[in-house]
C-alpha cells in the first residue's frame, strides 16, 4: 500500500508537469499563509488544476490529481510581504485520497484582489484563530514516475502531429515550415534523444486548454501517455 501525507493545495487554472519551472506571484492572504507555511517546512505544495464542477467549503476545488511543486525562491515584491513572487519546479505527480477542507468559508462576493476582500479574510482569520488554515489541505499518495523510454521515431511521429495541427488552426493564414521549426527551437524541443520531458513540453504546446493537459498528466505508462498526446495533437 502506497504511503500518504498531508500536503498544502493550491487550485490553479493550469497543469503542472513534473520538472516543469511556474512561478507565481502570491497575493491573497490564504495562499501567502500557505508559502508561509512551506517556508517553514520543506517547501512544498501541491498543484491542481481547478475542478470547475466542484468547490470546498466555496473555494475553487482541485482535480483529484496534481504534482508537488518546490519553491525554489521567495521574495517581497515590495518589501511589506504582502505580495511575494515565488518560483517553483514541478516533482513527482500524486492523487488525492481525501480533501480537507479550509475553516474559512468564501465570502459572499470576494474579490481576491480588492483590500476590503483582505481585510474581510483577516478578520474571518482572526475569529476562528489564526493558526488554523486558510487554505485546502489534502491526503495523498505519491504516483511512480514513467521511468519508460520513447523512441525518436515516436518522438517525430508526435512533432509531425503538431506541426499539422498548427498549419491547420492558423488557416487561412499559411505557417512556413521554418516557423514550426523555429519556435521548435524556441523551447528547445529539437532532440535526437527525447525524454519524456519533451512530451510534456510538446502537449503544454500544442493545448489551447488546461484541461486538455490534465488526462496526460494522470497517465501512468509511456503507452498510455502518447496515446493521449496523439489524441490531443490529432486534428479533429
Amino acid at each position: 500500500m502506497s504511503e500518504t501525507k498531508i500536503i498544502p493545495i493550491f487550485p490553479l487554472d493550469l497543469v503542472l508537469f513534473p520538472r516543469q519551472e511556474l512561478p507565481l506571484r502570491i497575493f491573497e492572504p490564504r495562499y501567502k499563509q500557505l508559502v508561509d507555511d512551506c517556508m517553514l517546512g520543506n517547501g512544498q505544495f501541491g498543484v491542481c488544476l481547478l475542478d470547475e464542477n466542484n468547490s470546498v467549503n466555496g473555494w475553487n476545488s482541485p482535480k483529484l490529481v496534481g504534482t508537488i511543486a518546490k519553491i525554489t525562491k521567495c521574495t517581497d515584491v515590495e518589501l511589506d510581504g504582502l505580495q511575494l513572487n515565488i518560483e517553483t519546479i514541478g516533482r513527482n505527480s500524486f492523487k488525492i485520497k481525501k480533501i480537507i477542507s479550509p475553516l474559512i468559508p468564501q465570502p459572499t462576493n470576494y474579490d481576491p484582489l480588492s483590500v476590503e476582500g483582505h481585510q474581510e479574510i483577516s478578520e474571518m482569520h482572526e475569529k476562528v484563530g489564526t493558526g488554523e488554515k486558510m487554505y485546502i489541505q489534502a491526503e495523498i499518495e505519491m504516483i511512480p514516475e514513467i521511468d519508460e523510454n520513447i523512441s525518436l521515431e515516436q518522438w517525430q511521429k508526435l512533432v509531425e502531429l503538431w506541426k499539422q495541427k498548427t498549419v491547420t488552426q492558423a488557416l487561412p493564414q499559411v505557417v512556413e515550415p521554418h516557423a514550426l521549426d523555429h519556435v521548435l527551437e524556441q523551447y528547445y524541443l529539437t532532440t535526437e534523444t527525447p525524454t519524456i520531458d519533451y512530451i510534456y513540453s510538446l502537449s503544454a504546446l500544442g493545448a489551447k486548454d488546461p484541461n486538455e493537459l490534465q488526462p496526460i498528466l494522470e497517465t501512468r505508462n509511456m503507452t498510455d501517455l502518447i496515446h493521449k498526446v496523439e489524441e490531443l495533437l490529432t486534428v479533429k
